[in-house]
């Protein structure tokens, strides 16, 4: 508005001094028409300046907007690949969890071969009966009555030996007969536990799992309950019964903290969680 008021007002001069006779204007009246020129062409340039400025800024503006929809983008992608690291450490923390069972897993397997090797010196045989234990070879013969006179370590060494060589049915009939003929035997509670190793290693967690349960339950100051709460939580993970596998965890490592089951129950609870 000012700068057309200021336009009219210059436009009213010249007109005044246009019609104005041309012998009556001094030199007063030229300086001020020179001086109007001089403010119109001045008027004239701020408003080519002016337009320049208004597209000079609205190119910015436009820059800016540009630029913020690159920095979006780029911060959106960002998150992208952060999203995808937490991801992958998830799988590799998973990953290692896993591998830390699997390693206390192949230790006792390594440590029960360990074990077993003096055992293991004499050459396998087609004897229908063992005879020095008197307990039957062939897995179909397993039912019979244990040697009255047979001790609670050879019958025990006998039936780890089985479940050391992969003979799960023999291992847990012979683990099943110590129990039963020396069921107050202090190592009673790990021939109930290697009762639940052999289901487990069979593949028959449903058995194993009970096994696994009954060690705490029988023997609850024995010095495997640890252990077999661990397994059995391992066996109803295998069962997809998540719930009370999340539980026997939390047993673990509530009941039994300074034990090493502990440890490996809370990275149990971590992977399901």
């Amino acid at each position: 508005m000012r700068s057309l008021s200021f336009r009219f007002a210059l436009g009213f001069l010249v007109a005044v001094l246009t019609v104005v006779p041309a012998r009556g204007q001094n030199r007063e009246h030229q300086q001020i028409a020179a001086d109007i020129r001089m403010l119109q062409e001045q008027d004239a340039r701020l408003q080519i300046a002016l337009a320049a400025l208004e597209r000079t800024l609205h190119s910015i503006l436009t820059q800016l907007e540009a630029q913020g929809d690159d920095v979006r983008r780029g911060f959106a992608n960002q998150q992208l690949q952060v999203d995808s690291v937490a991801t992958g450490v998830r799988v590799v923390r998973e990953k290692i969890d896993e591998n830390n069972v699997r390693v206390s897993s192949l230790a006792q397997e390594i440590e029960a071969l360990r074990m077993a090797m003096p055992l293991l010196g004499a050459p396998l045989t087609d004897l229908e009966v063992d005879p020095d234990t008197g307990l039957p070879v062939n897995p179909a013969l397993a039912a019979a009555p244990v040697n009255p006179g047979i001790s609670p370590k050879r019958l025990y060494d006998t039936a780890y030996t089985d479940y050391t060589t992969g003979q799960w049915a023999l291992s847990i009939q012979g683990f099943e007969q110590f129990i039963s003929t020396f069921p107050q035997s202090e190592i009673a509670d790990d021939a109930l536990f290697f009762i639940g190793q052999n289901y487990y290693a069979d593949g028959r967690f449903r058995e194993a799992a009970d096994a696994y349960e009954q060690v705490s339950v029988r023997y609850p100051a024995g010095n495997v309950v640890a252990e077999a709460l661990y397994k059995r939580g391992l066996a109803l993970e295998r069962l997809d019964q998540i719930d009370l596998a999340r539980e026997t965890f939390q047993t673990v490592v509530r009941e039994h903290p300074d034990d090493n089951m502990a440890n490996l129950a809370q990275q149990a609870l971590d992977r399901l969680d």
